[in-house]
């Protein structure tokens, strides 16, 4: 936890803000089975190896990541790329929160703490237990795009 406490404090003040609501909101919500650490310079929410250790890549399966971006804060939301229905249930929930949805495959992008909908953000992390995940990852091995 400490490689994480010391990430927040580099952070400049008007990125900072928005990773810590962010990283608040992913904590308090975060299913059991995943934990929290600093991965290749992001915030990283993820199921250890030692629970699941066969990975395509050896690294832990993750489900969310937050980096600082020169212009933006990401937020990178795997299940939302790894499963269709997810995916759908997130856009339609980002729509319906008012807020515009900046984002890629599994990128989110925000630049003030006003473009977070905080509620879609809490329930895209809480409605994929680490059970769940796995699955997903399996299903997704299984049969690549």
């Amino acid at each position: 936890m400490l490689d994480v406490e010391r990430y927040l404090r580099t952070l400049p003040s008007g990125r900072s803000a928005v990773i810590r609501l962010l990283r608040d909101v992913i904590v308090k919500n975060l299913p059991a089975g995943y934990v929290e650490r600093l991965d290749d310079g992001m915030l990283s929410y993820e199921v250890p190896l030692e629970r699941y250790p066969d990975t395509h890549n050896r690294k832990p399966l993750q489900l969310a990541a937050l980096a600082a971006r020169k212009n933006h804060i990401s937020l990178y939301l795997m299940a939302v790329y790894a499963d269709k229905s997810t995916a759908a249930w997130f856009t339609g929930a980002f729509a319906a929160s008012g807020h515009k949805l900046r984002m890629g495959k599994s990128c989110v992008r925000f630049r003030k703490v006003a473009d977070v909908p905080v509620n879609v953000i809490a329930q895209a992390i809480a409605r994929v237990p680490a059970k769940q995940y796995i699955r997903f990852y399996e299903a997704a091995r299984r049969n690549p795009a």
